[in-house]
């Protein structure tokens, strides 16, 4: 009888410290996002809460907030705001959140990554790993990977094959330093604006070209804004991060920390190959409305190649010279 009766106060004792702990959870948290559910990084994040929502039936209620709302459009000032606890969760790209994780600077370095397999052996492997311990140690969670995509540059002047055909050219760019040091090592002339203030910019001629991934380029319609020239030149991709701020994942029990991360993964991956299984009906799509496409030849990619490497030594040193080595390594070993 005594030992029922303490397996009983046990057991009501753990129910009550889970109901508390549960009790303890928001009744909404804050996702943001800088594209919405027309493009796929919305739709990664549409995926994420619909995931999470579904298996912790409906306890975890999660909102997005698309369009950097929560920023009030500055996206660059995404991560600064989780760290500090005013957004919750986010799928965030780590060109945005370099400024305060110096270690994403990585895969913003012009043309380390010439393919699929090449993004994959770089998150996936021990670069990866180091990358998401960066970010864990500046106050925020990651718990996956999602995927923007390769950037390509499109511009309404004329046709690029060379790094000489850059020159003097007025391209929007990111709120990212080793963008601007990209372009201007390529001759262009790079203009650092926010998205929302980019097709703006492209519509009056502020600016002459842009680069973003074929999905941003499509959905978005830039070629309703003179952008008809376009080149394939995959100079950098954007790994897209899950993440939450550490102040509230140190608030989720365990199990819905597991989760939570759980749910991350998978719509990650899910996102990732209907991103990329999407691409080639993307850019028919593309061509069918009047866009020139330039697809680079070894060579000539190689030529851009060149032209960027000073941006390796100024770069390099801030990003950590063992990460950049690792993720060398992970490239030229991707196919072994």
């Amino acid at each position: 009888m005594l030992k029922r009766c303490t397996f009983l106060a046990a057991a009501a004792a753990t129910l009550l410290f889970s109901a508390t702990s549960h009790a303890q959870y928001k009744d909404e948290y804050t996702v943001s996002t800088v594209l919405p559910s027309a493009f796929p990084w919305g739709q990664a994040a549409d995926k994420w809460v619909e995931l999470v929502k579904e298996r912790s039936d409906g306890r975890i209620n999660m909102k997005i907030y698309s369009n950097s709302q929560l920023v009030s459009g500055d996206q660059t000032k995404e991560f600064s705001a989780m760290r500090s606890g005013l957004i919750d969760m986010a799928v965030g790209s780590t060109i945005n959140w370099s400024p305060q994780v110096p270690e994403l600077n990585l895969f913003s370095l012009p043309f380390l990554m010439p393919d699929y397999e090449a993004i994959d052996a770089i998150t996936q492997g021990e670069a990866g790993e180091a990358v998401f311990a960066a970010i864990k140690k500046r106050g925020v969670t990651p718990l996956a990977w999602g995927e923007n995509g390769f950037r390509e540059l499109s511009n309404s002047k004329l046709t690029i094959e060379e790094p000489a055909d850059l020159d003097g050219l007025k391209i929007r760019v990111v709120g990212s330093p080793l963008f601007q040091d990209t372009f201007t090592a390529l001759g262009a002339n790079p203009t650092q604006m926010s998205w929302a203030d980019a097709k703006p910019a492209l519509t009056t001629g502020a600016v002459d070209g842009q680069e973003n991934p074929l999905s941003v380029f499509d959905v978005a319609r830039i070629d309703q804004v003179g952008q008809k020239y376009l080149t394939r030149w995959h100079y950098m991709a954007d790994p897209l991060v899950f993440a939450v701020s550490n102040s509230i994942w140190d608030q989720f029990s365990a199990e819905d920390q597991e989760l939570l991360k759980q749910a991350a993964v998978d719509a990650g991956q899910w996102e990732i190959e209907k991103s990329r299984s999407e691409i080639d009906e993307t850019l028919a799509a593309i061509k069918d409305r009047g866009v020139e496409v330039t697809e680079l030849t070894d060579e000539q990619r190689e030529a851009f190649v060149k032209a960027t490497q000073s941006v390796y030594g100024e770069w390099t040193p801030r990003i950590g010279e063992d990460l950049v080595k690792q993720a060398q390594e992970a490239v030229a070993n991707r196919n072994q």
